[in-house]
């Protein structure tokens, strides 16, 4: 019967998400176009590297530094590798490191700055030194510290990435939960019997949520910048693995002998994700914000 009854109930609630993320998407074409470009670069890093036409490790002197043709839409690198199928393959590194970078900042940063936000005291005075700390540095060039020290790899980017962004989700959930853990609706479900966890994570938690979106999709883009920094400075992603940085490193040794196309079309492509990133913020505040539902 329970299970009978909650049904309802569920596919209503289903059906009025559905309904508010149509109502954005309709309301903003902005966001909409946003999502749409979101669309393709996921569908890109998903499907690409089994679409692309070459394999984009595979070298071949005979075809080297080609402009882009009808065989080679992007053109071709100094060892002959097609510009397009690395572009391509590249961009799942490229958004596999952002995404994961983002997640594991976001859930440490949340996490940190609700304790400090909601209970203060000496937590927050610890926590706030901590993140003062942090961001005293040139954020790139701390980056760039702890790949060198713990070695250039992936998760060692993404570790470095995931670090230099925990301050700004912490100090922003900190700022709304100290905000709203005395308001009325946080009083009143301490009263209906809830514990300090379950009035923060249900009640005051989800109300942070529409700000740390923007901040998320800002990041998101700044994760693939500097991923691409570091590997352009050759301290990421090591060759020849495909990844943006990389191919705009070394076709910037080219552009002076006129071979443009090594490092304009994987710049293009760092370009397009950034900017789609950066117009996702507003669509997805809306998209989570309870102020904004009817």
């Amino acid at each position: 019967m329970s299970d009978l009854a909650s049904a309802p109930g569920t596919t209503k609630g289903t059906d009025s998400t559905f309904a508010h993320i149509v109502y954005v998407l309709r309301s903003n074409p902005v966001t909409l176009l946003a999502f749409a470009m979101f669309a393709v670069l996921l569908l890109t890093g998903i499907l690409g590297p089994a679409l692309v036409p070459y394999d984009p490790l595979q070298s071949n002197a005979a075809r080297a530094l080609q402009p882009p043709s009808f065989d080679h839409w992007f053109g071709t690198d100094n060892l002959g590798r097609d510009v397009l199928s690395r572009v391509v393959v590249a961009t799942r590194l490229d958004l596999a490191i952002s995404v994961a970078a983002v997640a594991l900042s976001f859930v440490i940063g949340s996490v940190l700055g609700s304790i400090a936000g909601y209970w203060g005291g000496w937590l927050d005075a610890v926590l706030n030194r901590l993140f003062d700390t942090i961001m005293a540095f040139p954020l790139f060039v701390l980056a760039m510290g702890i790949v060198a020290a713990l070695g250039n790899t992936v998760e060692n980017i993404v570790y470095a990435t995931a670090v230099i962004n925990i301050p700004f989700y912490a100090r922003l959930v900190r700022a709304e939960v100290n905000i709203r853990r005395d308001a009325g609706f946080a009083q009143a479900a301490k009263l209906a019997g809830n514990s300090d966890i379950q009035v923060l994570a249900l009640h005051i938690f989800p109300n942070a949520l529409p700000p740390m979106m923007v901040q998320v999709s800002l990041n998101l883009g700044w994760a693939i910048l500097n991923a691409a920094g570091l590997s352009f400075i050759g301290l990421g992603v090591r060759p020849p693995t495909a990844e943006w940085g990389i191919m705009v490193a070394e076709g910037a040794n080219f552009i002076v002998s006129g071979e443009w196309w090594l490092a304009i079309f994987p710049g293009l492509a760092l370009m397009f994700a950034v900017f789609t990133f950066n117009l996702l913020g507003d669509g997805l505040r809306d998209i989570v914000d309870p102020r904004q539902r009817s």
